[in-house]
């Protein structure tokens, strides 16, 4: 009956409501005080008519409140958070009818602004695909051309951030970390060696050519320095007969030119979400207590302005010097045999520590998987003081406190799909973790946090899921 009810008739309902639910408790009050001072205690039957109308007042309120914000300002909520999922994330959403029932037309209009926003994007998919099928032909061929050339190239920017790097370059500085788009490149090469080099080339224009050495001494070869400019950075050549380069390099060329362009804001708080690095990770382990269990498992991948890198990722078996009790193995599928000749986890740890160096640190439920590493932190001297963001806290703030934010229920929310056979595992959950964060960086813009600093200020509104690490 009330669906056909437009919106205003149903908000001057609620009113109504007050109004008389009102004058209900306020006649109420007064015939039982007027009973008691017909008793002859005037003052006591006043008294009692006020303390009455009060906590009848309080009830009604409340009771009022419930209704709204069950059948109004929730819907609204999650109307708004789907059409914020449809503008931004790219997400076909179907608004739920039988959510936004007392709504009137407000979800059929949303939904049909969502459908023809659809339409458009379709019809502008189609004209637009042809057109750059060709493109994107040559780019695959570019890529695949310049990946085969057996020589391995590094771009730098004009800060020392690697923009650019080939699979052959990825195989050298694999031999040192973990390739890492916009990583200083003095995490793989010596400073003073590349500095001094990089002078020459500064002061000359011209290339330089200079004998290389890795971090931590790990590495030594010759390479060349060239110009690219003064405002586009300079290339790090290495010939392949200089260096130990696999022929068959698995990596992708991966590269990021708006990086060149990239500014840092002095503080972090101030510095623009989207630009920033994220290192996402996830842990599996032998338990559900940080302060006795262990890691058996760590996955994580890199996202750079606002894109998962490709080969960029840590899949790790850990050795947790313990038995895995059975049913965390039902969970995981990490065996004892598995792990048998893993490295243990200050190992990992501190390989994870050097591929999360400079980015933020992104988890779901982070408080757990942080307390693991944390706990590890204390036996083997790293300091865990990256910042911090949870997927969970940011669910909370694009689609309310009430909401169901579990991993499974955030990828449904943004269409993320997550592989029956890589569901709790450590990567695969890194990985869906990923795709939501992008999906959820430009809602986050969209309403009006477009700064870490702006970001955290709202996360911490949702404290009480979660306990802040930043």
């Amino acid at each position: 009956m009330f669906e056909s009810l437009s919106l205003r008739l149903r908000v001057f309902l609620f009113f109504l409501l007050i109004a008389f639910g009102g004058a209900a408790v306020v006649s109420g009050a007064l015939f039982i005080g007027f009973q008691r001072s017909v008793e002859g205690d005037v003052l006591n039957g006043f008294i009692f008519s006020a303390v009455l109308s009060l906590f009848g007042f309080m009830g009604l309120s409340m009771g009022i409140w419930l209704l709204f914000d069950e059948n109004v300002a929730k819907p609204i909520e999650r109307v708004a958070a789907s059409m914020r999922t449809r503008a931004h994330a790219g997400v076909n959403v179907q608004l739920s009818a039988e959510e936004a029932r007392y709504l009137g037309d407000l979800a059929p209009a949303a939904q049909a602004v969502a459908g023809q926003l659809n339409q458009t994007e379709e019809s502008t998919a189609e004209a637009v695909a042809t057109q750059t099928a060709q493109l994107a032909t040559e780019k695959e061929f570019l890529t695949a051309l310049l990946t085969e050339i057996p020589i391995a190239m590094i771009i730098v920017s004009p800060s020392h951030q690697i923009v650019l790097y080939d699979g052959q370059a990825a195989e050298v500085l694999g031999q040192i970390h973990v390739p890492r788009l916009n990583a200083s490149i003095f995490d793989y090469l010596s400073k003073d060696t590349l500095k001094a080099a990089h002078t020459k080339m500064v002061k000359s224009g011209m290339d330089v050519s200079f004998e290389a050495q890795g971090t931590e001494g790990r590495l030594s070869f010759d390479a060349r320095l060239k110009p690219l400019g003064a405002t586009q950075g300079y290339m790090i050549v290495i010939d392949e007969a200089h260096a130990e380069i696999s022929p068959e390099a698995a990596r992708p060329l991966v590269y990021d030119f708006d990086l060149l362009e990239h500014e840092e804001d002095k503080e972090f708080e101030h510095r623009a979400v989207m630009g920033l690095n994220f290192v996402v990770f996830d842990t599996e382990t032998t338990g559900l207590l940080p302060h006795k269990d262990e890691v058996v498992q760590l996955g994580a991948v890199r996202v750079v302005n606002g894109r998962i890198i490709p080969g960029e990722s840590i899949d790790q078996l850990v050795n947790p010097g313990m038995k895995i009790p059975p049913a965390s193995t039902k969970v995981h599928h990490v065996t004892d045999a598995m792990v048998a000749n893993a490295p243990d986890a200050h190992v990992v740890s501190k390989q994870f520590h050097v591929f999360a160096r400079d980015s933020v640190i992104v988890a779901h439920n982070a408080p757990f998987d942080m307390a693991f590493l944390r706990r590890y932190g204390k036996e083997n001297g790293l300091n865990w003081d990256h910042p911090i963001i949870d997927t969970v806290l940011l669910s909370a703030v694009l689609f309310g406190a009430s909401e169901t934010h579990t991993l499974d229920a955030l990828c449904e929310r943004l269409g993320v799909t997550i592989p029956a056979h890589l569901r709790h595992t450590a990567l695969g959950d890194a990985y869906a973790t990923a795709e939501v964060l992008c999906k959820m960086l430009p809602m986050l813009k969209s309403r009006g946090y477009a700064t870490f600093g702006e970001v955290i200020q709202q996360t911490r509104k949702h404290g009480r899921l979660l306990e802040d690490l930043n």
